[in-house]
């Protein structure tokens, strides 16, 4: 398939002057959109819902020189959640969400928030913090042009708890259960007792259900569609965080062809649509918790003292992360932490401090 599918093409006459000047013509700018997931999906219900009609909005409001004919992919119709990069860098879509926290070999330094665990819960300011780090820092920005893409929105996952068959009381609860934790969140298991087993969303309620696992770290607006509660009956929160999930990326070469006009309309949309995303998650997940309660959800915090022995615990998990990233790593979690501490966010383990 072609790497870009950029068309310009001149539709109709807006009119002529009385006195016989040339006609203006609108260009119409094709764009191919998509996902690996539905629109119903947290990470691509705003770029349906906000970045396209806002994206429209911008260009009749700016004059209407340009119109976008949007043909969308959402879904999964042209490709699955493990090639939302080769899809958005290839061309297969021009715009697109990419999970970086699938691609920790060929995009590792997007994935420091899966290594810092305990930071921040904040998934809107979350937002915010990782779209001015990946137009700011040199590091981010260089690995999103060397996989030949522009981010525009930044995506995330509200705050990861616990969801389990049996209270979490204290560390001594989780010795010796089976929890799923996928990909490199079963780090923050390390020393607990507890055994990391490998799955997904669409796999934790089985898994639960027949004994492979007793439970599974994930957050609220995730958790409550998959139904997961109804053989997890008890919630307890020990404040992971919130997580860098992606972003809404569009493919280089064909951003890089298009009229200054249509990039400006994409790039202001971006913003809208990262604003947008973050109040969806807060919606999304305060449905889910009062449905899963209404449920028979048992909702219980980890005393203070057992987080904090938790998160002490924890080995440096960070650091193997950047022996592997190099200089790059350190520019990436400094300005990460130093954005948190200008915010005012004292992260329950500084991971940075602790890796100078």
């Amino acid at each position: 398939m072609k790497l870009t599918k950029f068309t310009l093409a001149s539709l109709i006459a807006l009119g002529a002057t009385a006195f016989g000047g040339a006609a203006l013509a609108q260009q119409r700018v094709t764009v191919n959109i998509g996902s690996s997931h539905p629109t119903t999906n947290i990470w691509a219900f705003a770029m349906k819902e906000v970045f396209q009609p806002e994206v429209d909005r911008i260009l009749k409001e700016g004059g209407g020189k340009f119109e976008v004919r949007w043909r969308e992919n959402y879904g999964g119709t042209l490709y699955k959640f493990t090639d939302t990069r080769a899809a958005v860098r290839d061309g297969i879509v021009d715009v697109g969400m990419v999970g970086t926290v699938w691609e920790n070999s060929a995009m590792p330094l997007q994935n420091v928030t899966y290594f810092t665990p305990f930071a921040t819960t904040n998934h809107e300011q979350l937002i915010e913090i990782f779209d001015k780090l990946n137009a700011t820092v040199p590091a981010l920005k260089d690995s999103w042009s060397a996989q030949n893409m522009v981010p525009l929105s930044s995506l995330i996952t509200d705050s990861y708890d616990i969801y389990a068959n049996f209270p979490v009381t204290n560390l001594d609860s989780l010795k010796n259960k089976r929890i799923n934790a996928p990909g490199t969140s079963a780090n923050w298991l390390r020393d607990t007792g507890a055994t990391p087993v490998d799955g997904a969303l669409t796999t934790y309620y089985t898994n639960i259900q027949t004994g492979v696992t007793q439970g599974a770290l994930s957050f609220a607006s995730g958790i409550g569609p998959a139904r997961v509660y109804e053989v997890a009956k008890y919630l307890t929160r020990i404040d992971i965080g919130a997580m860098y999930f992606g972003s809404v990326a569009v493919n280089k070469r064909f951003f890089e062809k298009l009229p200054k006009e249509v990039q400006d309309a994409m790039l202001q949309a971006g913003k809208a649509t990262s604003k947008a995303h973050g109040q969806h998650v807060t919606k999304t997940a305060n449905a889910a918790l009062d449905t899963m309660k209404a449920a028979g959800l048992q909702i219980a915090d980890l005393p203070a003292a057992e987080k904090t022995k938790l998160v002490n615990s924890l080995p440096n998990i960070v650091a193997p992360w950047l022996q592997t990233t190099g200089d790059g790593g350190k520019q990436v979690l400094k300005a990460y932490f130093d954005e948190l501490r200008a915010r005012g966010v004292k992260p329950l383990r500084d991971w940075e401090a602790q890796n100078r």
